[in-house]
């Protein structure tokens, strides 16, 4: 069971390529293997402290799939996800840069005794 919230960010999109990445680009932040076709994201790294953690579903405004978190951005970023889009670059292109809403959710606590 989850606690749905909702906020707008900024969403760009990324590919598991070296320069845009690093020298291991198909490894996310939290040591998970990025594969074309998964659908992820990277976040800010002021959105962990939200509850944007490794793992939390998150809904964007325009795509109809769940995507997990994966991947933290550069510490430069604030309010920013980067969806994942493997390795094709010209969808990555073609995303651009917008302000969309995403709706996360964060496990409830149990409340059983």
């Amino acid at each position: 069971m989850y606690e749905w919230k909702t906020i707008s960010v900024t969403a760009s999109a990324y590919n598991s390529l070296a320069y845009q990445t690093d020298s291991s680009p198909s490894i996310g932040a939290f040591g998970d293997s990025l594969k074309p076709g998964m659908k992820c994201i990277a976040v800010s790294r002021d959105l962990l402290k939200l509850g944007l953690k490794h793992n939390t579903p998150v809904k964007i405004e325009g795509c109809d799939s769940i995507y997990l978190v994966k991947d933290k951005m550069n510490a430069r970023w604030k309010k920013r996800i980067d969806i994942y889009m493997g390795t094709d670059v010209k969808a990555a292109r073609n995303w651009g840069k917008k302000k969309v809403s995403i709706t996360y959710g964060i496990p409830k606590k149990n409340n059983l005794h």
